[in-house]
């Protein structure tokens, strides 16, 4: 069992753009006067590159093109909707925005999988807490370290704390719950997904620990980072601002493995975290900066894990 998947999966857009529906609890994104022809242009070049960069490092990506029909500006995001598990069961998730929840186009991607020889035996749905506005937005809202099998959650309006908890007896995980906070318009409020303010590697976490406001929800996070032997490098809040949080580990050629993270991320970074992270991983970086400031989403939000066995 390892930490991080070599097969990696990425939707390439078809028109994306701002989402008015996400930017409600979204403080990340924001607008632009450019065409919409002009930000697909700009969003389909940079996915293009990023896809091109793993794949020169041997990550293996699997693309699916979104389609014009229904619209779905964050497709681009599939990481919200779907997860891939190592018992080949899949899980579909309740999405905060109704506009992504037409995304979700499971026999397209089982499918595409499939010619992979990576096949799926069971779906585990939980889409229908949508029907009572709960939500739970995929490795968006969890944070899965795999091998010792804890979940971690900042509970927002898109992730539940129940349907967190009831995720994590499905998976046999043990939840590790708290809140998360920014500070926006000189209020605190409450991050919407946890994988911007946290990251956790094979040995290591990326986490921005002033988030946690709450000293014993701080102190407990620590504990089960610390107890699973992780490195921890914080992050600041500015940092964070810049999605240093929002970075994910992959495997590449052979034993390889390199932590994905956007050039904005990367270059808020300080040569002592650079050299913090890079004692376990080469970093691969890639210049996503439209997709990141309309979006409101980085590098990982990108990029669904694939953890299913190969036939």
């Amino acid at each position: 069992m390892k930490q991080y998947a070599n097969n990696i999966l990425m939707i390439e857009p078809v028109d994306f753009r701002f989402n008015v529906q996400t930017a409600v609890n979204n403080f990340f994104q924001s607008t632009t006067d450019e065409s919409n022809e002009t930000v697909q242009a700009k969003a389909l070049k940079e996915f293009n590159e990023m896809v091109a960069k793993l794949r020169q490092h041997g990550v293996n990506v699997i693309v699916l093109q979104d389609t014009l029909e229904p619209h779905t500006p964050d497709s681009i995001f599939p990481n919200n909707w779907i997860t891939f598990h190592e018992d080949k069961r899949i899980a579909l998730y309740p999405m905060f925005a109704e506009n992504r929840r037409s995304e979700r186009r499971t026999s397209d991607v089982v499918n595409l999988l499939a010619k992979e020889g990576l096949n799926t035996i069971a779906t585990v749905d939980y889409t229908k807490a949508e029907e009572n506005n709960i939500f739970l937005e995929g490795t968006g809202s969890i944070i899965l370290d795999r091998v010792n099998k804890i979940a971690y959650a900042a509970v927002s309006p898109r992730t539940d704390k129940e349907l967190f908890l009831k995720f994590c007896k499905d998976f046999a995980y043990t939840p590790v719950v708290f809140e998360a906070n920014q500070t926006v318009d000189g209020k605190r409020a409450r991050i919407y997904h946890t994988n911007v303010m946290m990251c956790v590697a094979d040995d290591y976490a990326i986490i921005c620990l002033s988030t946690i406001d709450d000293n014993a929800e701080r102190e407990n996070v620590v504990k089960h980072l610390k107890e699973s032997k992780k490195e921890i490098i914080d992050i600041t809040e500015e940092q964070m601002h810049q999605y240093a949080g929002n970075m994910l580990q992959v495997g590449g050629a052979g034993d390889s493995k390199y932590l994905v993270m956007s050039q904005t991320a990367y270059s808020s970074l300080t040569d002592e975290q650079i050299k913090a992270i890079e004692k376990y991983n080469p970093i691969i970086a890639v210049d996503i900066n439209t997709i990141e400031v309309l979006g409101g989403g980085s590098a990982r939000c990108m990029m669904a894990e694939v953890f299913l066995p190969k036939n």
